[in-house]
């Protein structure tokens, strides 16, 4: 905090010698604005900076983004995503990222998995599984339709090896494949001309007491 509390004195100097602030200067005092608990002084900031004209980048919307939804809501996050893609800055990893939690906190559990899904549009697997990783190591555990949409694309994709990539961090979470999961990885197998591991998965969904009518 020792730190902190310099650069909000160095800012306040800046202050009274009236010196020009940049937009690479807003952004590392909105993030430190952020970190020591002070949302809506990032806020504050951001909105100095819409009056002063400086065209923002994406790191520091990512910054805005994260400091409005903590302080206003996640509603309020979203319509600077909206404006930030209406200026022609796009939108990257963190951004998706940073809106997606704030969902989740929020308790829009849907609504944050259609964002993740929207993350996967477009991106390389190596992208996707990178992605997925993040939210993993982050802060949240995905549900067993997320699984299976990545299977899935993947599978369509004709690229086996993440499929079991996911399928192994599946049963690393502790969650038991449903018949969704197994017809994901089946289809993927079957695709690639792998009957026999197929089958054998095909009977081990049979021997669980899944069924394929429920795919």
């Amino acid at each position: 905090m020792g730190w902190w509390k310099k650069c909000m004195e160095f800012w306040d100097e800046m202050d009274r010698r009236d010196l020009c602030k940049s937009l690479y200067s807003y952004s590392i005092y909105m993030d430190i604005q952020c970190k020591s608990g002070k949302s809506w002084r990032a806020v504050k900031l951001y909105k100095e900076m819409k009056k002063k004209g400086i065209r923002l980048d994406v790191v520091a919307y990512n910054t805005v983004i994260n400091a409005i939804g903590l302080s206003e809501g996640v509603e309020f996050s979203i319509r600077v995503y909206w404006e930030m893609k209406e200026v022609g800055c796009e939108p990257n990893v963190g951004t998706y990222n940073t809106i997606v939690k704030l969902l989740f906190d929020n308790g829009r559990i849907r609504d944050a998995y259609k964002v993740f899904d929207q993350k996967c549009v477009r991106r390389k697997p190596t992208q996707i599984l990178g992605m997925f990783d993040r939210m993993m190591n982050g802060w949240v555990r995905p549900r067993m339709d997320t699984y299976v949409m990545l299977m899935k694309k993947f599978g369509r994709w004709g690229f086996l090896r993440p499929v079991f990539i996911i399928w192994k961090k599946m049963e690393e979470e502790g969650c038991s494949p449903d018949a969704c999961a197994y017809s994901a990885l089946i289809n993927a197998l079957v695709q690639k001309r792998l009957v026999d591991e197929a089958r054998m998965y095909e009977e081990q969904m049979l021997a669980k007491g899944l069924s394929s009518n429920q795919w």
